[in-house]
């Protein structure tokens, strides 16, 4: 970390959603009414937030995740895999929550996936709504937190995000928001954010504007869309461009987008030898790099021991 200007490492706070993944890797996905044996199994923490916390530690920040995880047997699988990872849970559920389960099957061949979940979770008579502590008791846990180099979201657990957002807003840093599908509080979110990175599924109800023009039409500073193995398009107010992604085999896809964005807010924490941020086409460069060698590896866990030590500086100076 000694790109780092004071040589401490950055802390980034990762707000949003937390699910157990049961991952199988098959030689091609079931049919209808087929049973297959998996090749491989996985479990392990998931959810976009989750994912891209454990990156930005694996690479060498300090990372806060704030969710919900509740307690009981799922809880502590989760909170014991990211744990491992070196990243901290700021845990805001009541005892009765109970975390979703994702279940995720990869095709061998393609590295293709399907998933099914309840997201922020549905069960145990909606905990969404029942779990919802008011925004002083959230911004009470964000101060004993403490400072944050950059601020992460995903959009999940509505009032976690505002009342994050609404904290993150004051610390003068960079707040960046993942944002895979519209959610309603994206209107709220997106413009006290300052960087906004999208999926092609983005859209915004009610708009006719091209995507990255509507979000910096709210405010944003830089707007930009993946979209697979296309290039990444990114926008700010006074420049426009595209950066390529890495053309590899994809043995497995899962969690790519998460630890990409992961990857993205930890160099978006560093500065080029005159001290300036590294810009929004180097950061988004260094973030395809990560994306690709998780791509290149199969589970969500295993390839991050290939990050010890890798600096956005270090890789776009190798380039």
């Amino acid at each position: 970390m000694g790109s780092e200007p004071t040589g401490n490492p950055p802390h980034g706070v990762f707000v949003g959603l937390t699910t157990l993944d049961i991952i199988q890797r098959v030689r091609g996905l079931p049919g209808r009414n087929a049973k297959v044996t998996a090749l491989r199994q996985d479990v392990a923490g998931g959810g976009p937030a989750l994912n891209a916390a454990v990156v930005f530690a694996a690479l060498g920040g300090r990372a806060t995740l704030v969710s919900r995880l509740g307690q009981g047997n799922l809880a502590s699988l989760i909170r014991d895999d990211i744990e491992s990872y070196g990243v901290k849970v700021a845990d805001l559920a009541e005892a009765s929550f109970r975390p979703s389960v994702s279940t995720i099957t990869v095709d061998e061949a393609t590295g293709d996936r399907q998933i099914v979940s309840t997201d922020a979770g549905v069960e145990a008579g909606a905990p969404e709504a029942s779990v919802s502590p008011d925004g002083r008791e959230i911004g009470e846990v964000l101060e004993i937190i403490g400072p944050a180099d950059i601020v992460h979201f995903d959009g999940h657990h509505p009032d976690l995000t505002r009342a994050a957002a609404r904290w993150g807003s004051g610390l003068a840093v960079p707040l960046v928001v993942d944002a895979g599908r519209w959610k309603p509080v994206m209107a709220e979110l997106v413009p006290l954010s300052t960087d906004i990175v999208c999926s092609a599924d983005f859209t915004v109800p009610g708009s006719d504007d091209e995507v990255l023009s509507w979000i910096l039409s709210q405010g944003a500073e830089l707007a930009a869309v993946t979209s697979g193995s296309a290039p990444v398009r990114w926008k700010t107010t006074s420049a426009q461009g595209s950066v390529e992604v890495e053309q590899i085999r994809a043995v497995d896809t899962l969690g790519a987008g998460d630890f990409f964005h992961g990857a993205y807010s930890f160099a978006r924490t560093f500065h080029d030898a005159s001290g300036r941020q590294l810009d929004a086409p180097a950061c988004l460069r260094f973030a395809c790099h990560i994306a690709a060698l998780k791509c290149a590896s199969p589970g969500t866990r295993s390839w991050l021991d290939a990050m010890d030590g890798v600096s956005p500086l270090d890789y776009l100076r190798n380039e």
